[in-house]
């Protein structure tokens, strides 16, 4: 089975770019590593793809900013600072809710709040 390359999106990959003078690696431009004789372009800079090891490091795929999620324990990456539940558990949780909802709705309306007597 082959292993995917990841792909950055725009964001992540003008992280890269701003990151790569951090680099380690890097010396003007040109990638220490790839240099086999003559000089050769940092690839983070010009790609989409995440290739260098230093990089996957630094963690722009917002390692950091993962969350658990309380439903399945999977991580997820939240779209606000609220975010519980990965997106397959959400709306498992939200249909969940809304039923328990209704249901308590319907047993208030239709009970006026009276306990049946046995």
């Amino acid at each position: 089975m082959k292993d995917k390359i990841p792909r950055m999106d725009y964001q992540q990959h003008r992280a890269a770019c701003r990151l790569v003078h951090e680099c380690c690696n890097y010396d003007n431009g040109n990638c220490i590593l790839l240099d086999s004789g003559e000089p050769c372009v940092c690839v983070q800079s010009i790609s989409y793809s995440l290739l260098c090891r230093w990089f996957i490091a630094a963690a722009l795929l917002h390692q950091a900013d993962r969350k658990l999620c309380t439903e399945c324990g999977g991580y997820f990456l939240p779209k606000s600072n609220r975010g519980k539940y990965c997106p397959d558990c959400s709306a498992r949780v939200r249909r969940r809710k809304e039923a328990e909802r209704q249901r308590k709705r319907y047993h208030l309306s239709t009970h006026l709040g009276y306990e049946r007597s046995p």
